[in-house]
């Protein structure tokens, strides 16, 4: 697995991460609509550690900027 996440595509799905975590705890979101949002809060979370992203992969995509 190649790296093809930069520190600020990473910061970003922690954030987000955190939001869905707010909402869920406070009770804003409950249901089907908590599950989906949880389970896309841990794939998230995974690829912000691992700096992966696999939908990323087979489309070429990168947000690491390149050196010229």
């Amino acid at each position: 697995m190649k790296v093809n996440m930069s520190a600020a595509d990473r910061a970003l799905r922690l954030i987000l991460v955190a939001i869905i975590a707010l909402l869920y705890f406070t009770g804003s979101i409950s249901g089907a609509l908590a599950m989906i949002l949880g389970v896309l809060a841990v794939v998230f979370v995974f690829t912000s550690f691992t700096g992966f992203c696999p939908l990323y992969y087979p489309f070429k995509i990168s947000s690491i900027r390149k050196k010229s």
